[in-house]
């Protein structure tokens, strides 16, 4: 491979001293710009990055009266532990199939929603639409659960009030497994698609509006100036997003799934942020659940590498 020579100017000592005092210049013109980064910076550095110091105790027998430094260390014990356990492979297909229902339904619902109110013509009308719509992205998933079982309740919901008075017998909705996973999904992309759409809305008002007018102008349909337009114009911010959603594909929401969890649906809604709950939190395993969490990490780290380069060799999209 032939190397590029190094350019007299642009590598140059002086260069790069010029370059130094031109981003010092920069922020002593800017300082109430980079006032405003430094909440930011604090807020991931004590909350985001500090905190992973502690994930050695992932290979420890943390104690919580010896600390970290006198937990006696284990090697990957712990990690050898949650691969030969009995319902591993249940909490890993469990978790994994909930990520994909919300990859297929949850995930494009927001980009349908925005198309479609990005073709209301009243503003007035727009804007009441998006308030109602981004109403329940503010509800508790322990307020939506008791919507739910106000309404599917076996003794006293709503539907199955219905469906006696038509003579019919009431349906456990709460109690039975294959009623799970709809409702996970369901709510989930209730809850949220509303939201979602504030990105996508973003995008679409990002087009330039000459490419719509000229497209009319060569006779091009509503249907193809989407094909052509809007979908191109979505692409980047679509991307980027789906990107972000395949590195947390085992991070499906603990709330939302613990809410809805009971004894009778274990065995299609037990994933790993559940066992890890139980195991780190009411059993006091902590090096246990830190080593779930590790590899949960290192999983979705993996994926979003492999996926990102896929995304940028075929699209030209991605993260990085």
């Amino acid at each position: 491979m032939i190397q590029e020579p190094p350019h007299p100017l642009r590598d140059s000592p002086l260069a790069a001293k010029t370059k130094e005092q031109s981003w010092t210049r920069h922020i002593r013109n800017n300082p109430g710009l980079y006032a405003m980064l430094v909440p930011g910076i604090v807020y991931f550095l004590v909350f985001r990055y500090i905190p992973l110091a502690g994930s050695v105790i992932a290979f420890q027998n943390y104690n919580i009266f010896q600390g970290i430094w006198e937990s006696e260390w284990v090697g990957f014990q712990w990690f050898e532990q949650m691969f030969l356990f009995a319902n591993f492979k249940r909490l890993l297909v469990n978790t994994l199939v909930i990520s994909l229902y919300q990859l297929v339904f949850t995930f494009p619902a927001p980009i349908i929603l925005a198309c479609m109110l990005n073709e209301f013509n009243r503003a007035r009308v727009k804007r009441w639409m998006q308030t109602i719509l981004y109403l329940p992205h503010f509800l508790s998933w322990t307020i939506i659960f008791a919507l739910v079982y106000a309404l599917l309740s076996s003794q006293s919901g709503l539907v199955n009030h219905y469906l006696t008075q038509l003579g019919m017998e009431p349906i456990p909705f709460l109690q039975k497994a294959d009623y799970f996973r709809t409702m996970v999904i369901s709510t989930g992309m209730w809850k949220e698609m509303g939201w979602g759409t504030i990105i996508y809305l973003a995008a679409l008002a990002g087009i330039n509006p000459s490419l719509y007018e000229a497209a009319t102008v060569d006779g091009a349909n509503r249907w193809k100036q989407f094909l052509h337009i809007t979908v191109p114009g979505l692409l980047p911010a679509t991307m980027i997003l789906l990107l972000l959603k395949i590195g947390h594909i085992l991070d499906i929401g603990f709330e939302q799934i613990y809410v809805f969890l009971n004894p009778a649906n274990y065995s299609v809604g037990d994933v790993i942020d559940t066992y890890a709950y139980r195991s780190g939190l009411l059993n006091g395993q902590y090096s246990f659940a830190t080593a779930i969490g590790l590899f949960k990490s290192i999983v979705g780290f993996l994926l979003l590498l492999i996926a990102n380069r896929i995304s940028k060799s075929t699209t030209g999209e991605g993260l990085y």
